[in-house]
């Protein structure tokens, strides 16, 4: 629990209104439907499983954008409830095998309904307030639903504004935790390379779902374009990072976007040995370990346990 939302549950009891305390699911990622939403191939006539070759270490430099959230429900003003939220972005950047941090932000969130907001009057330095588009009557179940995806679009506007920050200073191979279609100038920089480990949303069904899934170990699927991307079109295509026989069939298993510039076998096949190279080891004390890269990893790490300023 954190100490900053027990702090705003005493302001809310000293104002009249409920506390709760009960989690209101506190996610580490954005929210997805399982889908399947058709991709249209752009190598080849049908999918295939291609080798990438052997494991080759990226160059220097080579930075990486992670991003985190923390939701709790802080309590009630009548029905509607109000969630408290921490987000944080980074970006950290390898140079010589050394990662250091070079563009980072934190911020704490209170979300709900105007008029919500307006009975709890939480000013706590460094809190700002999200309200909710009130046009129905509070539900607290649909509210929360909508407070947490208020809260993942808070955060990936985070993410674009640090990685806007550390374009502005350094024009090296960034890779991003996620989705690039999140940002039009993500999807169409040239050096940007964004990571998926999210499956909920898949490209293709029948015979080349089997093909997808089923990809051998340091083999890509051919190159598609993702269907339906709500902000930018990308190229995209599978990679499995690690064997999946014994385990599960996403095993290993994640989903690498470029800008449609670099959607070519050739590129593929290069970014795909850098990233072979950029896997987390063995011993990484994480159930993603097997979709993780280690410096998504370092940078997810450093914003979990970077100290916080005092009350927060």
């Amino acid at each position: 629990m954190h100490a900053l939302a027990r702090t705003l549950r005493r302001d809310l009891a000293a104002r009249g209104l409920t506390p709760a305390s009960a989690p209101a699911e506190a996610a580490a990622g954005r929210s997805e439907e399982a889908a399947i939403v058709p991709a249209e191939l752009v190598e080849g006539a049908e999918l295939q499983a291609l080798p990438v070759g052997t494991a080759a270490p990226w160059p220097d430099p080579l930075a990486f954008l992670d991003g985190t959230q923390h939701a709790e429900l802080i309590g009630y003003a009548g029905a509607a409830p109000l969630l408290f939220a921490e987000i944080g972005a980074a970006v950290r950047e390898r140079r010589g095998r050394r990662l250091r941090t070079v563009q980072a932000e934190r911020q704490w969130l209170v979300v709900g309904r105007p008029a919500a907001l307006d009975a709890a009057t939480l000013a706590r330095p460094g809190v700002t307030t999200l309200a909710l588009h009130d046009g129905e009557p509070p539900h607290p179940v649909r509210d929360l639903v909508l407070a947490r995806r208020a809260v993942d679009q808070a955060r990936g506007a985070l993410e674009v504004a640090v990685a806007a920050r550390y374009r502005a200073r350094a024009d090296g191979w960034l890779v991003v935790d996620g989705s690039l279609a999140e940002s039009p100038a993500w999807a169409a920089d040239p050096r940007m390379v964004g990571v998926v480990k999210s499956h909920a949303s898949l490209p293709f069904e029948g015979a080349a779902l089997e093909r997808y899934l089923r990809l051998p170990p340091a083999h890509r699927s051919s190159i598609f374009a993702p269907g339906s991307r709500r902000l930018a079109p990308v190229r995209a295509w599978a990679l499995r990072l690690w064997p999946w026989e014994g385990r599960d069939l996403f095993h290993g298993l994640v989903r690498v976007e470029v800008a449609p510039a670099n959607g070519t076998p050739a590129i593929a096949a290069q970014l795909s040995r850098w990233l072979l190279a950029e896997r987390a080891p063995l011993s990484t004390p994480d159930p993603r370990w097997d979709r993780l890269l280690y410096g998504i990893r370092a940078t997810e790490r450093f914003l979990r346990h970077a100290p916080r300023p005092v009350g927060a």
